[in-house]
């Protein structure tokens, strides 16, 4: 709570030695000591106007208002210039010497007021504003409908590289601490054209292109300093060119295509409008003092003797006196310092323009001037020629265009006026509230109130990124099985929930003071898992005997040509293929066991149909009958016999030593029993293949030998694995009902 002044009255105001100008600097009344009078003002209390300060690179300005009704009614002003150059580009580098004019504004008002401020409205200039450019795609799911929390993830990651751009840029040395202060779209993009909104419309790629606009902290930290010297708490914290804006351009206005421009000495602010918001703001570090340093330069006269004669320029004086650093008195005319100077105020038109084109991309459709710089003669008139405007659409705006407020006195007036009474009526219109707090997770949070806030600006501030809010859905898989294509979608992911002092809540709710913001953030779903066998409808293991030989009728799987095992993890564009030998038919039909007068048992049974499904040990024998007799098992089977021992004979012909897991021997009696052919044949009954480099011998049948047919000529313990089997034919990946034929060259073994 503010406590009653105690000091000199009003009525004395600018006697005492605390105004004496030779201490403190020059006092520039902008509305009189005697504005109203004591009676308008002894009763109010401080909690019942707003006094803010405008911190500017020559002077430091103070207003004191309130507001009633409709209107904000300014109750006092004072304006105080820095005794020397405590700002430079309207950058603090004195802070104690800025503190101590802002003090002597500071004490003039609290005498004019009768009572001690405890609060100020204060404002950053926009010369600190760092903006980046940046344009974020998404490609898009099949038939998957834009909505607007991908639209808000996708500005969300722009603010992101925006800030990454800004952080690693050369021209940030990584100490200061950059906040986003507000961004606005350009333009929606859906398949790479340019859309005025996303929502609803589906597509291949989405994007977005904004500008996002960012303060360093720093500069917030040095008027919080200045602030603090003169006892005094920050109650709102805005930016000039919107504090400007709120009384120079009024809402109704910002529909067009504006450009307001704040011209001070040290800086030029730019705020631009269009569609009934601000969309960009930009900064020149070029404004009055570079026509002062000119004038100073060309008449050879101190900074404060140039200043002067700048002034008198804007008062319209034809004559102009001074005296220059060699005590040499002068008088000239104001055409002539113009003249001097006017390649000076066309680098600086020349500068505002160009910084105007760079963010508008066209000239606006007209330009507000405002600023102590705006006095300058010829400047509207370069602007106008610069922007390609008529000159009438370029303006010095003064108290005569501010809309809803009113002043005590006439003799507040002015392009200079604009900006501290902004920042009053901002802070009236917002209640302190332009430099937001809000809570994030239990962290308080500080945002500046530069447009509608929403719940997404408020927890980009606190470093929560896309994949933070948005669960992105994990990765789908698409393969080939047999020919056909299959796809298996990944987990959808979980979006995060934002709970908004209390209740769930969305990234598109508007923010106000002190709101409580909690997030569960986002979970992603999983991407989508598929192993081999789970491919197979009916995947299996297992091995049978066949004429006592074992013979694997597990299902085999092949990806990408290559044998793989059954918890082999596919990825997405495999091509899978699986087979296995399920009925009693397929064995036989893969052993060549079909045709002839054949006796099969299973078991022992012969009551068994070639629809049977094998089951893993199972015994089957296949025998051809004699004379209408099967042939027993013993007699098939006995190598003492001569056919066998020829058979066995002719069997080993051309077969060599072991091989890595495969043994090219054989026993030739045997291999006629599983083929069930006639083993007294003679030599041109038999055909040779290559297995691992070894020439084998296969007996001719009716049936046409497959793949599955060698391991009945060879020794591979198909029963005891030592790996991933691997078959081979001539040089491709092979499957056991592939068929074999002469000269075929065959590779088997296991892959570890």
């Amino acid at each position: 709570m503010a406590e009653k002044y105690h000091g000199t009255s009003p009525k004395k105001a600018g006697k005492g030695k605390n105004t004496n100008p030779k201490r403190t600097g020059r006092v520039i009344r902008l509305a009189g000591m005697d504005v109203g009078n004591a009676a308008d003002i002894k009763d109010f209390a401080p909690d019942d106007v707003v006094f803010a300060l405008d911190i500017g690179t020559r002077t430091i300005a103070g207003v004191v208002g309130r507001q009633e009704g409709d209107f904000f009614r300014v109750l006092a002003a004072e304006v105080c210039e820095h005794k020397g150059r405590a700002m430079m580009d309207g950058q603090i580098h004195d802070i104690d010497q800025a503190a101590a004019t802002a003090m002597e504004v500071k004490q003039r008002l609290e005498a004019r007021m009768g009572f001690r401020f405890a609060k100020v409205a204060i404002a950053a200039a926009g010369r600190v504003l760092k903006t980046c450019q940046v344009k974020v795609e998404r490609s898009l799911e099949q038939d998957a409908e834009i909505d607007a929390d991908l639209v808000s993830s996708m500005e969300i990651e722009g603010i992101q590289r925006a800030q990454m751009i800004l952080d690693g840029s050369s021209d940030s040395d990584g100490k200061n601490q950059y906040y986003c202060v507000g961004y606005s779209v350009i333009n929606y993009y859906l398949n790479g054209y340019i859309m005025s909104k996303l929502t609803g419309h589906r597509g291949r790629s989405a994007g977005v292109e904004l500008l996002a606009t960012f303060l360093p902290l720093t500069v917030v930290d040095s008027l919080y300093s200045v602030v603090n010297r003169i006892g005094l708490e920050v109650a709102s914290l805005t930016l000039e060119p919107i504090a400007a804006l709120n009384v120079a351009i009024a809402p109704d206005l910002r529909l067009l295509n504006l450009a307001l421009v704040d011209i001070g000495a040290g800086t030029s602010d730019i705020a631009l409008t269009k569609d009934g918001s601000v969309f960009a703001y930009a900064m020149v570090p070029v404004a009055g003092d570079e026509i002062t340093e000119s004038i100073s330069q060309h008449y050879l006269v101190d900074f404060a003797t140039a200043e002067k004669i700048k002034i008198s320029l804007s008062s319209g004086k034809e004559r102009i006196g001074f005296t220059d650093i060699l005590r040499k008195k002068h008088e000239v005319s104001a055409r002539d310092v113009l003249d001097g100077i006017e390649d000076t105020i066309r680098m600086l038109a020349s500068t505002i323009s160009g910084k105007i084109l760079e963010y508008n991309r066209k000239a606006p459709n007209a330009v507000f001037l405002v600023g102590g710089g705006s006095r300058i003669p010829l400047l509207p008139k370069f602007l106008a020629e610069q922007l390609g405007l008529p000159e009438e659409r370029v303006a010095v705006r003064g108290r005569d265009v501010i809309r809803g407020v009113r002043f005590a006195d006439k003799k507040l007036y002015g392009p200079e006026v604009v900006t501290p009474v902004g920042i009053a009526v901002t802070a009236q219109l917002y209640s302190g509230k332009d430099f937001i707090s809000v809570t994030v997770n239990d962290r308080k949070l500080k945002l500046f109130n530069t447009k509608r806030l929403k719940v997404s600006d408020a927890l980009v501030l606190y470093g929560f990124g896309a994949e933070d809010l948005i669960g992105r859905s994990g990765k789908s898989i698409t393969c080939t099985v047999n020919g056909e294509v299959r796809r298996f979608r990944g987990e959808f992911g979980k979006a995060a929930e934002i709970w908004l002092n209390g209740k769930m809540s969305s990234l598109d709710a508007p923010l106000s003071f002190g709101d409580n913001i909690t997030v569960v953030p986002a979970q992603n779903g999983r991407d989508a898992s598929v192993k081999a066998h789970g491919l197979v409808p009916d995947y299996s293991v297992g091995s049978v005997f066949l004429n006592g030989k074992p013979v694997d009728i597990g299902t085999v799987i092949t990806v990408n040509g290559v044998h793989v095992g059954a918890d082999t993890e596919i990825k997405d564009g495999d091509v899978v293929h699986h087979s296995r030998i399920k009925t009693l038919g397929d064995l036989l039909e893969a052993a060549g066991c079909t045709g002839g007068d054949k006796e099969v048992t299973v078991n022992g049974s012969s009551d068994v149909g070639t629809d049977y499904v094998l089951q893993d040990g199972d015994d089957i024998t296949c025998v051809e009958r004699h004379d209408g007799y099967p042939a027993s098992p013993g007699e098939a089977s006995d190598p003492d016999t001569t056919s066998a021992a020829a058979a066995e004979t002719e069997t080993a012909r051309g077969n060599g030593a072991e091989t890595g897991d495969i043994s090219a021997g054989g026993t030739g009696a045997g291999n006629g029993d599983v083929l069930g052919t006639d083993i007294s044949s003679g030599p041109d009954d038999w055909f040779d293949v290559t297995v691992n480099g070894k020439t084998v011998s296969l007996r001719k049948t009716q049936a046409r030998h497959m793949f599955v047919d060698i391991f009945n000529y060879i020794d591979f313990d198909l029963t005891k694995p030592q790996g991933t089997i691997e078959l081979r034919l001539n040089g491709r990946p092979a499957a056991f009902t592939d068929p074999i034929g002469e000269g075929d060259v065959i590779e088997i073994y296991w892959r570890r």
